[in-house]
């Protein structure tokens, strides 16, 4: 089984944080990808904080850990869909969650995240 790894969990990680602990049975011996979402939203952290080399390498090094899921027509079309369920059920979803919900609804695999509320109303979609 493969999994869709939430940008949460991916920065507990990265900054050794202690709830990163609670996914890392998760984790293990499987297929790990990310949505582009989330190597956007990496990068961009990785820019405003200004790191230097060392640390850019650490990221790099974690990063190589897992696969990156780009958008195409099906994704984008699940995108949308997901994004209009929420809406109509009145449990608006961001722009970024929504492509990371996507991406693991596309793949029929589950999201490991640390904000089930966040993807909690999507029908179809496992939560680890």
């Amino acid at each position: 089984m493969a999994i869709v790894v939430d940008t949460d969990v991916l920065s507990f990680i990265f900054k050794k944080d202690t709830r990163a602990r609670l996914f890392e049975s998760h984790l293990v011996n499987v297929p790990k990808f990310i949505s582009f979402m989330t190597f956007a939203e990496l990068r961009s952290w990785e820019l405003q904080s200004s790191w230097g080399q060392s640390k850019s390498q650490m990221f790099e090094l974690l990063l190589s850990d897992f696969g990156v899921i780009y958008a195409d027509g099906k994704l984008c079309n699940i995108w949308a869909n997901t994004t209009n369920e929420s809406k109509k059920k009145g449990r608006p979803i961001s722009t970024a969650d929504a492509w990371i919900a996507a991406t693991a609804l596309m793949f029929e695999i589950p999201l490991v995240t640390n904000n089930r509320k966040h993807f909690e109303h999507l029908p179809g979609l496992s939560i680890l």
